[in-house]
């Protein structure tokens, strides 16, 4: 068969697999699943059928927990929960049945004996605890009653009153000691009431213990610390069922930051610890994205309850640019999350090399010598590069990592004098991330490569065509040379265009995106003078010779 015979067949299956190409991408770009981030979709899914949040308001309600059913209808109004009405009313028929407890928050048979809750009718809203137990009169009742209990872990507790050896709290003994020894009762109180979750007992006896011991507070001054900011800002059956919830003394360190730093949303942050029943993977997750991390949890709250266990369980930003996907997809996303992702992963390789491979099936492969070497080598590299781009450009959190959060803990020293002596260790230079631009810029400057060398194919197959001789067709690529180095000055221009770019603040200052079109471009122009032009002159080359008649000798 000639060559313009073979030019001019066009696999009728080419486009047919580009059409195919697209479909598995777009498939797999439509599964909610990403694997820094978490999708908007996947919450929504996983929230389905749980309880909301005023359904969980009222359910406190139901087992008389004022207080904590207070905080829950104030975030519940945060996120505009459609219950909000009914819960408001359920909370208001209670609070006038029984308006002795309002103060403390609820009913409990430890507090009942020491402060005759039946006959508190004077404060008519939820009061801080502390404000109870910092009177004489309170703390002796509770110093009287706690000498009798049988928990060693309560006795411990109650022997660090004698230690003298403190940081920021007055010694018990001294004056101005009331509020260290409230804080101590009240610890003694909320332990001997078992309104701490087991392995929180365990350290704070430990560490009371230790206390005893050296005759120093040392590290169970810090936990007194924060109890006495929580027991400022929470009632007792608020602080109760918080503590219930807090597996160790870190976390409660991190709440009563948490109070400090965003007091405005404390109903948020303290409804999520009771909702999720871990204010451990509250805490983690605020301290570490922040304001944006609290926004993903207000998103999160609002889905229901089953939303609020998947982002905690992530323990991932959300990324709200992500598809909204399909519920069934969504469903197997909460199956089998890692499955899913090595599928869409896999999805968009397969996607990019099926649209690859039909391109240059449909245009590449009539044009003579573009089928020497490996077949499908260079539709896999395209589409590994391609897949590549898509990923980064799906996952914003991949190379760009969340930014600093406003909740960390921070510690700020007076300084008391200046000086000009550099330190002995160099300053940590802070790990570069490309951002959303970067980005962009690298796969804008991809596509117009992948452009310039299917324009180089099509030129290459429009000369095959052709029903010249082979000299003139010789004669025809030697001068469409300029285009097939086309490449190289694309990129050269994208290479100057991203520093201009960069010099005038568009874009961020990153090197990456700028000589990456370079890149491109070699990689494009290498392609097509290697993989294509070389092969087509040599055939033409040796058709050439084959046109001269042979000279036979007289």
């Amino acid at each position: 068969m000639s060559l313009q015979a073979n030019a001019s067949k066009k696999p009728l299956t080419a486009p047919l697999v580009v059409v195919v190409g697209l479909v598995v991408a777009l498939a797999a770009w439509s599964l909610p699943v990403n694997l820094k981030s978490v999708s908007p979709a996947l919450l929504r899914v996983a929230g389905e059928g749980t309880p909301t949040l005023a359904q969980f308001g009222r359910q406190l309600v139901d087992s008389e927990k004022i207080g904590p059913a207070g905080l829950t209808l104030a975030a519940a109004r945060a996120v505009n929960d459609p219950g909000v009405s009914a819960l408001e009313k359920d909370l208001a028929a209670l609070s006038a049945h029984t308006p002795e407890l309002v103060a403390w928050g609820g009913w409990d048979p430890f507090l009942d004996p020491l402060f005759n809750l039946h006959e508190n009718k004077g404060r008519a809203a939820s009061t801080p605890v502390l404000t109870f137990f910092i009177t004489e009169k309170a703390r002796a009742t509770l110093r009287d009653y706690l000498a009798t209990s049988r928990s060693l872990g309560v006795q411990a507790l109650l022997r660090t009153r004698e230690v003298t050896a403190t940081g920021r709290f007055v010694p018990v003994g001294q004056p101005g000691g009331q509020p260290l020894d409230a804080v101590i009762l009240l610890t003694a109180l909320l332990y001997q009431g078992e309104h701490l979750a087991p392995s929180l007992q365990r350290d704070l006896r430990s560490l009371a213990e230790a206390a005893v011991a050296q005759k120093d507070l040392g590290e169970l001054e810090p936990f007194f610390i924060d109890v006495l900011s929580l027991g400022k800002r929470l009632d007792w059956a608020q602080l109760g069922e918080l503590l219930r919830r807090t597996e160790n003394t870190k976390t409660v360190g991190e709440y009563a930051h948490l109070a400090r730093v965003a007091p405005d949303e404390l109903p948020l942050i303290y409804t999520a610890a009771l909702f999720s029943g871990s204010a451990d993977q509250v805490a983690a997750y605020l301290i570490k994205y922040g304001k944006l991390g609290l926004a993903d949890l207000r998103l999160a709250l609002a889905d229901g309850q089953g939303a609020v266990n998947q982002l905690l369980l992530w323990q991932v930003p959300v990324n709200h640019g992500a598809s909204g996907g399909l519920d069934t997809a969504a469903s197997l996303v909460l199956l089998h999350p890692r499955l899913m992702i090595v599928l869409k992963y896999l999805g968009y390789v397969l996607g990019a090399f099926l649209i690859f491979w039909g391109l240059d099936r449909w245009i590449v492969t009539p044009v003579p010598g573009a089928t020497s070497g490996l077949p499908h080598m260079k539709s896999g590299v395209l589409a590994l590069l391609f897949a590549s781009l898509l990923i980064i450009a799906t996952e914003p959190f991949l190379l760009k990592a969340a930014p600093p959060s406003e909740f960390r803990f921070r510690l700020v020293l007076p300084v008391l004098l200046s000086t000009s002596t550099t330190s002995a260790h160099p300053p940590v230079k802070p790990t570069p991330t490309m951002d959303a631009s970067t980005l962009i810029s690298i796969g804008f400057f991809a596509m117009l490569q992948i452009a310039m060398y299917f324009t180089c194919l099509l030129k290459i197959r429009e000369i095959a065509r052709t029903t010249l001789p082979p000299l003139v067709k010789l004669r025809l690529m030697e001068n469409e040379e300029n285009l097939f180095d086309g490449g190289l000055y694309v990129g050269i221009g994208g290479t100057a265009t991203a520093l201009v770019l960069q010099v005038l603040g568009v874009i961020e200052p990153n090197l990456l995106a700028a000589y990456s079109s370079n890149l491109f471009g070699i990689t494009c122009v290498a392609l097509v003078k290697i993989r294509h032009v070389r092969p087509y002159k040599r055939q033409l080359i040796l058709d050439t010779q084959a046109a001269v008649p042979l000279k036979t000798t007289p």
